[in-house]
Parts: structure tokens; C-alpha cells; sequence
């Protein structure tokens, strides 16, 4: 009899230690959240909610040209055909107002349903790589140019 007493005992010692909270486990809730994605700011688009970008990564050819590589995601089941758009990237600490860090202009063609194509686009800047921010730390935004109806 005692020994079960002691097994309860125990037992709940162990869950009142495993409910407390540390300070460690605050921090990591603390932090920022990463945007997965990104889609349209132009919401007006009538294809703008289907269209979503992904997965981006910049890189430099050689000093003034970097490469943005990112994928471009249609979640609709129709055929949008081609889709022209202006990206801008810019910073997730970067406050409302703020210009963009690089601003280009994409295609991406034959955009089928369901479909997901990577796009890789030149893009002329005085910016150096190592001053743009690790990918987990951009954030894009983007306006649908074409088509517009």
C-alpha cells in the first residue's frame, strides 16, 4: 500500500515538473514568425488569389547582377496562361513605407492549372548579395501586371 502511495506521489510530482514553463521555452515562442509565402498585393487581379510565390533564393553572377530564382505557384484549376508581374524584396523587419530592397519585373509562361513554375530573372542593383538578408529573413511583395482581366 505504501509503495503505490509513493508510485502516485511520484507520478504527480513528474506532471506538476512537465507543466512549469522555463524561460527558455518563452524565448522560442518569442520569435518572429517566417513568412511561407507570399502572394498578391494587387487583390483587384481577378487571378491574384490564385497565384502564389515561393521558395525564393538571390545570388550574384558578378558585381551589379544578381539572380533571383523563386517559384510561381497557380492554385487555380484554370489555365491563367501567361502571367507578367513587378516584384519587390525587401526585409521582414522593414516597417510599412519603406522602399524595396530590389525591385524587377517577372514572366512566367503558359502558367497551366494546379501548376508550379520556377522562374529565374536578372536583376540589374548597386547591392551586393552579402547585403541582402539570409532568405528566412525576405519578404516579397508583388503586383499582377498582365493579365488584368
Amino acid at each position: 500500500m505504501n509503495s503505490m502511495r509513493l508510485g502516485w506521489l511520484f507520478l504527480a510530482m513528474f506532471l506538476i515538473g512537465c507543466s512549469s514553463s522555463t524561460s527558455a521555452n518563452k524565448q522560442t515562442k518569442e520569435a518572429p514568425a517566417v513568412p511561407a509565402h507570399f502572394t498578391a498585393s494587387n487583390t483587384s487581379n481577378p487571378i491574384a488569389k490564385y497565384i502564389e510565390l515561393v521558395g525564393f533564393r538571390v545570388t550574384e553572377r558578378s558585381k551589379g547582377h544578381l539572380i533571383a530564382q523563386f517559384g510561381v505557384v497557380n492554385h487555380s484549376e484554370a489555365d491563367v496562361g501567361d502571367v507578367k508581374m513587378t516584384v519587390n524584396l525587401g526585409t521582414t523587419a522593414a516597417k510599412p513605407g519603406d522602399p524595396p530592397l530590389i525591385s524587377f519585373p517577372a514572366q512566367v509562361s503558359k502558367l497551366g492549372p494546379s501548376e508550379l513554375k520556377d522562374v529565374t530573372v536578372a536583376v540589374p542593383t548597386k547591392l551586393r548579395v552579402y547585403e541582402l538578408p539570409d532568405w528566412q529573413f525576405l519578404k516579397a511583395d508583388f503586383q499582377i501586371t498582365s493579365p488584368t482581366e
